[in-house]
């Protein structure tokens, strides 16, 4: 899977984009109440790939947002998405199996520095969604917005979110 470049300022496995142009965060975040009314995707790159694995990372963080009533509470709730454990292809937990190339041996899934870069990449991109998703989540004076909050109820690719 190639990387895509995030509009952000820290030293991880996402090159930093242009702050001017929209990145894949924005795109899958923009596309979401969209997107999430798809049972399947035509897959013509690894972007298509890594918009519908965000898909569903926006679909569970709403989850876990639904039950929060202020900004502060949200975020809370975010926080601790984000210290969960980020399975990567190969590993128990991992919604879409099918979508990316299995390791060929458990050596390989466990002891190779892609497999943690790879990991590294998914948890990056997951924290950068979050924070960019509470802002859509919640309006300026913290209360939640029930425009986006309403599609947590919705299944994605009939997976439904933890």
């Amino acid at each position: 899977m190639s990387s895509a470049s995030l509009e952000n300022p820290y030293q991880r496995p996402c090159p930093i984009s242009n702050q001017d142009s929209a990145d894949i965060v924005d795109e899958a975040i923009t596309f979401f109440r969209a997107n999430v009314f798809f049972r399947n995707f035509d897959i013509k790159s690894s972007a298509d790939k890594l918009l519908i694995y965000l898909t569903f990372y926006i679909n569970v963080a709403l989850k876990r947002l639904e039950g929060c009533r202020t900004l502060a509470g949200g975020t809370k709730a975010i926080i601790n998405l984000g210290l969960e454990n980020v399975p990567i292809p190969g590993e128990a937990g991992f919604p879409f199996a099918g979508l990316f190339s299995l390791p060929q041996s458990k050596k390989e899934a466990v002891c190779t520095v892609d497999a943690e870069l790879f990991r590294n990449y998914l948890k990056q991109i997951r924290e950068e969604t979050s924070g960019r998703l509470l802002s859509v989540a919640y309006r300026p004076n913290g209360t939640p917005n029930k425009w986006w909050l309403a599609f947590a109820k919705r299944k994605f690719m009939n997976f439904i979110a933890p």
